[in-house]
């Protein structure tokens, strides 16, 4: 491979708490310039102390890059990687001055989110040009891979994850065992301006089709609004609710295609809150896991890498939309926070 103009790739994901001490600091960064009331934070807060304060997210994204590396390197592909967060330690703008420090000029960013919208996409690019500015005039330019909601690795590790989920059924129970594809809900405001929710469809409809599903829905969780606001629905467990009711359905399995790793919304909203439902109700369930550090999902990120540092590399997408742009065009996934009145 020739050398690349590119000398570092920089890991972007969300951040969490790793102590009890550090779950109010944190969530106030998340929703800090937010319309979220502090009541819902403290609820929120709750979720994190179930779990002891820690979020398992930066303990799967060590997980994560260090197969990354040995992905990179069996393929001598040679950039050091670097990791930086939206909302905790390691913060962007440390990780980018480390960057600057250390001679860095051009780096390929990762994001930890496979689909288009404000916050999984556009608030990052925005998170990368402030860090840089905090930086000053020696910051690296970092220039972000492309969403893969659509990539065959995403869907072939996703669906993977799935059919393990379904093993969990007898053969002759799995006919009648719903799958519910599960994504964090957003405000329909901020939907209506992306393509986040076709996005999510197309992954479900790959995968399902891989899977030959043939009974299947689209769901969300994990809503932080206030309640006048709409955000996009159904929410999982009003889902379970209706579906349980239907005849000749006996199981479900939740899988969160809408997440990367197995972090807190996940262990809670789904290992936790839904499946309290589905006790309560007497439905059997099972939730698939994310694809974390899937083997084929790591070649992926590699082969996103590649496309990237040699144009002659074809980009790799199945489904009716191909592949996504490298660069968002100045308008793509805009959405202005909506305060409440007096905020």
């Amino acid at each position: 491979m020739s050398k690349p103009s590119y000398d570092a790739l920089l890991v972007v994901s969300f951040g969490g708490p790793e102590s009890r001490e550090q779950v109010i600091p944190f969530l106030e960064n998340v929703l800090r310039g937010k319309p979220v009331p502090r009541e819902r934070m403290l609820e929120v807060a709750e979720h994190y102390y179930h779990f002891e304060g820690v979020s398992p997210i930066n303990s799967q994204l060590r997980a994560l890059i260090a197969a990354i590396g040995d992905e990179l390197r069996q393929r001598n592909v040679c950039l050091p990687i670097y990791w930086g967060n939206r909302n905790w330690h390691p913060f962007l703008a440390d990780t980018i001055r480390q960057m600057a420090a250390e001679g860095k000029r051009q780096a390929l960013a990762y994001v930890t989110s496979a689909y288009s919208s404000y916050s999984g996409c556009r608030q990052y690019l925005e998170d990368l040009e402030a860090a840089r500015a905090e930086v000053g005039p020696g910051a690296p330019q970092i220039d972000k891979l492309r969403v893969f909601y659509n990539h065959p690795g995403f869907v072939e590790a996703t669906a993977e994850r799935v059919r393990e989920a379904l093993g969990r059924f007898s053969t002759a129970e799995r006919d009648r065992v719903r799958v519910l594809f599960t994504a964090h809900s957003i405000p329909l405001a901020m939907a209506e301006h992306c393509d986040y929710e076709r996005q999510l469809r197309e992954t479900a409809e790959l995968v399902s089709a891989r899977l030959q599903l043939s009974h299947w829905d689209l769901v969300y969780q994990s809503r932080s609004g206030p309640p006048s606001q709409p955000w996009l629905e159904p929410d999982v467990s009003t889902a379970i609710r209706a579906m349980s009711g239907r005849p000749g359905v006996t199981g479900v399995v939740l899988a969160p295609i809408g997440f990367l790793s197995d972090h807190l919304e996940v262990l809670y909203d789904l290992d936790v809150e839904a499946a309290g439902v589905c006790t309560e109700l007497g439905l059997p369930m099972a939730r698939a896991e994310t694809v974390g550090t899937h083997p084929r999902f790591v070649q992926m990120i590699r082969e996103l890498v590649e496309e990237r540092l040699d144009p002659a590399v074809a980009k790799l997408a199945i489904g009716r939309y191909g592949a996504s742009h490298d660069t968002c065009p100045a308008d793509c996934c805009r959405y202005a926070v909506r305060r409440p009145p007096g905020g």
